[in-house]
């Protein structure tokens, strides 16, 4: 049955209306599983995270509206945290993640043609393109970013926008062997419609390399508000990986392969810290706190190897290949 509508109840500008229903599956049966307001108080700054307890889909309820999302980023992040997950990308452990997520398609047909969507500064294709150096990597990104990325010559083609507006997808569609999206789906609005824009893209026979947080991660529970998932209220969906894989194949693929262990990043610790302090302390003092930052992003790296392997890893990756049309 497919959702409906949700019910109109926001009155403040800043919040959409809230769902009585999972927009996944439409249940109506959800329960909220944190909620969380800017630094020092509620009030527009709030947002809460629901899950239906029939399909385990988590989702932002009620959504922010791009003024909500602005206040929020103003009140409680400031740029603290977009620096923190810059980082994250950026050292040698994100680049080694992006090399392994890449190896990974190693046993597959070598792809012609590659667009990453959600590329931002195209830290993926530049190493990427050090196990596909006859590949021709593209990038998709709604942020100037991608223009940037072109120039700095990490990817061939930049395309600035979101790949399920018309005018994009035309331009890109059935052009690709392979479409990644990394830690991408869950800012989408309706991850249905972007997986099926993705598809789109793909030549038949071609693959879909996705990865995404894993909302039965035990850090989810463990760490609660202070998880960096749900700290990011930009993260709209949370999608388990049975209802990944049942959509994927439901859209005409076939998955390959699933992984819960690689694609684990080590942040959830000093994540947590950091989130912790720039909600209590003021933004002048979170310079002090460096060392406490610095010490639990060691203690992230050296339990890393035994995190992938326990249920406490953070991400999941799904390949999917489309099946041409019988």
């Amino acid at each position: 049955m497919p959702p409906s509508p949700p019910t109109p109840q926001s009155t403040d500008g800043l919040h959409e209306p809230r769902r009585q229903n999972c927009p996944w599956c439409g249940s109506g049966s959800l329960r909220t599983r944190l909620r969380a307001s800017g630094r020092r108080r509620p009030g527009p700054g709030t947002f809460v995270v629901d899950e239906c307890r029939d399909c385990a889909h988590a989702f932002q309820n009620p959504r922010f509206t791009s003024e909500g999302l602005a206040f929020h980023h103003r009140d409680f992040y400031e740029g603290h945290l977009e620096d923190f997950a810059e980082r994250i990308l950026t050292t040698r452990a994100g680049r080694r993640r992006y090399r392994a997520a890449a190896r990974a398609m190693l046993a597959l047909p070598e792809p012609e043609s590659w667009l990453d969507v959600g590329t931002g500064h195209a830290h993926f294709p530049e190493t990427a393109r050090e196990l596909f150096a006859y590949t021709s990597f593209d990038g998709l990104d709604p942020t100037a970013r991608v223009e940037q990325a072109r120039d700095a010559g990490r990817i061939e083609e930049a395309h600035q926008g979101h790949l399920t507006t018309p005018t994009v997808l035309a331009r890109l569609r059935s052009r690709y062997d392979v479409v990644s999206m990394f830690h991408h789906l869950e800012h989408t609005s309706d991850p249905r419609a972007e997986l099926r824009a993705a598809l789109d893209a793909l030549r038949p026979g071609g693959h879909l390399l996705v990865e995404v947080p894993d909302p039965h991660s035990a850090f989810a529970t463990l760490l609660g508000r202070w998880w960096l998932p749900y700290g990011r209220p930009g993260h709209l969906h949370l999608m388990p990986l049975d209802n990944l894989r049942a959509e994927l194949e439901s859209q005409g693929c076939t998955v390959v392969t699933t992984d819960r262990r690689a694609p684990h990043i080590p942040y959830d610790l000093s994540a947590a810290l950091s989130l912790a302090l720039a909600h209590v302390l003021p933004k002048a003092w979170l310079r002090a706190t460096t060392p406490l930052v610095t010490a639990a992003t060691a203690l992230d790296h050296t339990l890393a190897p035994l995190f992938r392997r326990t249920r406490f890893s953070n991400a999941y990756r799904i390949i999917a290949r489309k099946d041409p049309a019988q």
